[in-house]
């Protein structure tokens, strides 16, 4: 019965992300067809309205959100490791593309299938799509690097360090244009331009913003598919494990250090996936754009879609990031036309962040579409609360028990340890001086 039961809920699991991953790839294939064959031929005003509302920078800029908040998910969701640091990948994986696809190392003359710009034959150039694999193996090697001090951290502690990690490679990054006299990251100026994508022989430039959605949306695909095959294996089920409870899994026998940091690499590799994709999306790499707050809004899109859920973290990734980037920008210049008034709304995107989260953890914890072990978990009412409710169901009992006349009717029956044992069918009741009836 238990295995019907399981296949049972495997299947409709299955069915689901089916559903899901229809829709998605739908909506994809209709976001490209239309703004490379129907936007351009549309009506003027039309045409601007789509352009100011949902321009193809903001669904490019929001499928990299994806593809990094599905790797902080597997940190964050799955093994249940807290990380305010996630932006160090993002970081990594876009100067592994300054690195690897621009003329920065000057005095280099390396050409791997790469496509330097015309007049810059010096420096790397490799292909945007081994640079891509680069990028997510190179952040993988890191994320076991900064995951392996923190294997015996747990809650606040973990997540300080990892903060700590997330600020210092940025600054590494910042400070990096003179590190005893070898230039790593040309510090504030950063490394631009960087080399086109090359797809079916065609070299992407910077206005070719639909072919790009579409690389993006193949990325954030790729990392959906192995967060989707992890989830349902036994690397995944030792991360469900661990997040739940860990001494209880190191007791079943679930490798802590191993699986940890398999989690860390997982979301690390995803990180660096994202952080290229940043790279060729902006045309360069710029030490400024990695600071801390990044990794916050990283976070909330997790919370804000449902931890441990690919697709709840896929819609709060969406829906975060077009509101960062675009939404209060056209309601701030919508309602500053409208009233008369001056307010710049994009300086207030922390606060609504921070409402967000707060009426989030209030009156839904589990995120907009939570994943149903956690949806499960955070509705279970704490044990204090299930006392108090097991303690009104025996006092309405025994308000039901007494009797019309106003007498109390018998206590029921307790264990040995704490009240007097039932008495047997044999025993004789008392009379009422205290003798037997005989």
């Amino acid at each position: 019965m238990a295995l019907t039961r399981a296949a049972a809920r495997q299947r409709s699991r299955a069915t689901t992300d089916r559903k899901w991953a229809t829709g998605f790839a739908l909506g994809v294939v209709g976001i490209f067809l239309g703004y490379q064959f129907l936007v351009p031929h549309l009506p003027y005003q039309v045409a601007t309205f789509v352009d100011n509302w949902l321009p193809l920078t903001s669904l490019n800029e929001a499928s990299v959100y994806v593809i990094l908040a599905l790797g902080l998910n597997v940190v964050v969701g799955y093994a249940g490791l807290l990380d305010l640091g996630f932006v160090a990948f993002w970081a990594i994986g876009g100067y592994v593309v300054g690195w690897l696809m621009s003329g920065f190392f000057d005095s280099a003359k390396l050409n791997i299938f790469g496509h330097a710009p015309i007049g810059l034959p010096n420096g790397v150039h490799i292909s945007f799509w081994l640079v891509l694999l680069l990028a997510g193996a190179f952040c993988a090697l890191w994320g076991v690097i900064i995951g392996w001090p923190t294997l015996r951290l747990k809650s606040d502690y973990l997540a300080l360090v990892t903060l700590g990690f997330g600020e210092i490679i940025p600054q590494v990054f910042v400070n990096g244009e003179d590190i005893n006299g070898f230039n790593l990251s040309n510090g504030s100026k950063g490394i631009t331009p960087v080399d086109g994508i090359d797809l079916f022989g065609k070299v992407l430039g910077p206005f070719d913003l639909a072919l790009k959605f579409l690389i993006y949306a193949g990325i954030a695909a790729f990392v959906v598919l192995l967060s989707l095959r992890l989830r349902e294996g036994r690397l995944g089920r030792a991360w469900l494990a661990i997040r739940e409870d860990e001494l209880a899994a190191s007791m079943m026998g679930v490798p802590l250090r191993k699986t940890k940091l398999a989690a860390y690499a997982v979301g690390a590799f995803s990180g660096g996936l994202g952080g290229a994709a940043f790279a060729t999306q902006v045309n360069g790499v710029f030490a400024e754009r990695f600071n801390f707050s990044i990794s916050i809004i990283l976070l909330a899109m997790v919370v804000l879609g449902g931890m441990g859920n690919v697709w709840g973290v896929i819609v709060g990734a969406l829906v975060l990031a077009w509101i960062n980037s675009t939404g209060l920008v056209q309601f701030g210049r919508t309602f500053n036309d409208t009233f008369g008034t001056e307010i710049n709304f994009p300086s207030y995107n922390f606060l609504l962040f921070g409402v967000i989260l707060i009426l989030m953890m209030l009156f839904r914890r589990e995120g907009l579409i939570p994943e149903s072990r956690t949806k499960l978990l955070l509705r279970e009412p704490e044990r204090g609360q299930m006392m108090a409710l097991g303690a009104e169901a025996e006092l309405a009992q025994a308000e039901a028990a007494i009797d019309t006349d106003g007498a109390p009717a018998a206590d029921p029956p307790t264990d040995g340890a704490s009240g007097a044992q039932d008495p047997g069918p044999d025993s004789q009741p008392a009379d009422a001086d205290g003798g037997d009836k005989r």
